[in-house]
C-alpha cells in the first residue's frame, strides 16, 4: 500500500514542483521584458537628444517629440487591461512586443522628419501601453499572495536596470555607430525577447489537486477567455468588470495619484537628466563613465529591497498589509521629495549623481506601497486597475516631459543658458512637492484589504 501511495502521489508532486519552476521563469521573463522596454525609452531619449542638438532643434520642440510617446501610451492603458482580461495577458504581451520592435526597426531617426517621428513614437507608445496591464494580469494569475510584493518588485525593477544599462552603453553606441544604431539594437532585443516568451510562456495551470491549489496553482484570481472557469462565475453568468466601483473607489484613486507622481518624477528625470548633465552641469555623458547609470541602478536595488521588506513585514505579521503599504510608500516618497528639491543645489557630477540616485531609489522603494496595491485590493481585476492608474502615470509623462521643455526654454531666455541652478529649480521642485502631496493622499485613503470580488 505504501508503494501504491508513492506511485499515485509522485506525479502530482512532480507537477507541483514543475509549476513552481514555471512560475519563477514567468517572473524572470516579465522582469526581462520591462528591462528591454526601458532600454528602448532611455535609448530614444539619448539618441534623439544627440540628433536633435546636431540639427539645432530647440528645447521646447524636443520636449514635444519626447512626450509624444506618452500620448500613445496613455491611449492604450485601459484597453490594454481590458484586452489582457479578455484575451489573456500572455498573448497581449507578445503582440505588444512584436509591434513596438517592428516600429523601431523600420523608422529612421531624423529630427527634421517630424511627422514620421511623431507617428512612430505614438505607435511605440500604444504598443508599450499594453505591457504593464498584461504583466499584472499574468502575475496575478501565476503568483500566490505571499510572493506578490517581491515578484512585482522584481518585475518592475527591470525598468530601472534597463534604464541603467541604457545610460551606460547607448551613449557610446551613438558616438561610434550613430543614433540610428540605437533603434536597430532595441528592435533586436525586442524580437529576441518575443521569441523567448513565445517558446517558454504558458497560461497558468488549473490543477484540481488540493496541495497544488494550496501552493497557489490554479487559483482563479483573474478570469480569461482561455480558462474554462471564465464563464462559470456567479451562478453561470459571465463576470462583468465593475467599472463604476473601480472608478469611484477612494483606494483606487490613492493608487492613481501616487502612480501619477511616481511617473512624473521618473519621466522628467529619464528624459531630461541627459540634458541636465550636458547643459546644466556642462558634463559629457560619454566622459561620465559608469557613474551616469547609478540613479537607475539604485532604483533596481531599492525596488527589490522594498519587495522583500514588504513580504517580510506581512508574512511575519509585523505589520498588516495596509500598514506595510502605507509605511513603504510614505518613506519612499518623502525622502525622494527632499532629494529632488536639493538636486539643483549640487553643481558637481558626484553631487548630482548622489541626489538623483537617492530620489529615484526611494521612489522605487515606494512602489512596494502603491504599485503592489493593485493586486491587494483587486486581484481579479489587477490588469484593469493597473490600466486605470497607469493612464494617470502616462498623463504625467505627457504633462511633465512637455512642460519641462517649456520651462527650460523660458529659463534659457531669462538666464541666457541652462548652466545656472535657477534654470532647473522649478523642474525638480514640482515633482518634489507632488511626492509630498501624494504620500498624504495614500496615507488617508489607501487600504491593503480586498475590496473587489
Amino acid at each position: 500500500m505504501v508503494a501504491s501511495f508513492s506511485l499515485d502521489k509522485s506525479p502530482n508532486i512532480s507537477k507541483v514542483f514543475g509549476n513552481i519552476l514555471k512560475r519563477y521563469l514567468i517572473v524572470i521573463l516579465t522582469f526581462v521584458s520591462t528591462c528591454v522596454c526601458y532600454i528602448e525609452r532611455v535609448g530614444f531619449s539619448i539618441a534623439y537628444t544627440v540628433a536633435a542638438d546636431a540639427a539645432g532643434i530647440n528645447q521646447s520642440n524636443k520636449g514635444t517629440i519626447l512626450s509624444t510617446f506618452y500620448y500613445g501610451y496613455a491611449l492604450s492603458q485601459v484597453p490594454g487591461g481590458w484586452a489582457a482580461q479578455k484575451i489573456g495577458g500572455r498573448k497581449v504581451l507578445l503582440l505588444s512586443f512584436v509591434l513596438w520592435s517592428s516600429t523601431c526597426f523600420l523608422v529612421p531617426l531624423d529630427p527634421n522628419r517630424v511627422t514620421i517621428l511623431v507617428v512612430a513614437r505614438l505607435l511605440v507608445g500604444v504598443a508599450q501601453g499594453f505591457i504593464f496591464p498584461s504583466i499584472h494580469t499574468v502575475l496575478a494569475q501565476w503568483v500566490p499572495p505571499h510572493e506578490r510584493s517581491r515578484s512585482v518588485s522584481l518585475t518592475t525593477s527591470g525598468m530601472y536596470l534597463g534604464a541603467a544599462m541604457g545610460m551606460l552603453v547607448l551613449p557610446s553606441l551613438v558616438k561610434f555607430k550613430g543614433p540610428q544604431s540605437v533603434f536597430l539594437a532595441e528592435a533586436a532585443l525586442g524580437i529576441l525577447w518575443s521569441l523567448l516568451w513565445f517558446e517558454y510562456a504558458t497560461d497558468p495551470p488549473r490543477s484540481e489537486h488540493p496541495k497544488a491549489a494550496a501552493a497557489g496553482f490554479g487559483e482563479s484570481l483573474l478570469p480569461t477567455d482561455a480558462s474554462p472557469k471564465t464563464k462559470l462565475e456567479k451562478g453561470g453568468k459571465t463576470t462583468k468588470i465593475p467599472w463604476k466601483k473601480i472608478l469611484f473607489s477612494k483606494p483606487v484613486w490613492a493608487i492613481v495619484v501616487n502612480n501619477f507622481t511616481f511617473h512624473y518624477a521618473l519621466y522628467v528625470l529619464m528624459n531630461w537628466l541627459p540634458t541636465y548633465f550636458e547643459q546644466g552641469l556642462q558634463l559629457s555623458l560619454q566622459e561620465m563613465g559608469s557613474s551616469k547609470m547609478m540613479p537607475y541602478l539604485n532604483m533596481f536595488v531599492f525596488s527589490n529591497i522594498g519587495g522583500v521588506v514588504a513580504d517580510h513585514l506581512i508574512t511575519q505579521r509585523i505589520m498588516s498589509v495596509t500598514k506595510t503599504r502605507k509605511f513603504l510608500n510614505t518613506i519612499g516618497f518623502i525622502v525622494a521629495a527632499l532629494a529632488l528639491m536639493a538636486l539643483p543645489i549640487f553643481r558637481t557630477s558626484s553631487g548630482a549623481i548622489l541626489c538623483s540616485s537617492v530620489a529615484l531609489g526611494f521612489l522605487a522603494l515606494g512602489r512596494a506601497g502603491f504599485a503592489v496595491n493593485h493586486m491587494d485590493i483587486a486581484p481579479r481585476y489587477a490588469g484593469i486597475v493597473m490600466g486605470v492608474s497607469n493612464t494617470a502615470g502616462t498623463l504625467a509623462g505627457i504633462i511633465g516631459v512637455d512642460m519641462t521643455g517649456r520651462l527650460l526654454e523660458a529659463a534659457k531666455i531669462e538666464y541666457s543658458d541652462l548652466s545656472s541652478p535657477e534654470s532647473w529649480r522649478s523642474v525638480f521642485s514640482i515633482p518634489g512637492l507632488l511626492c509630498i502631496l501624494s504620500s498624504f493622499v495614500f496615507l488617508l485613503f489607501s487600504t491593503g484589504e480586498r475590496i473587489f470580488d
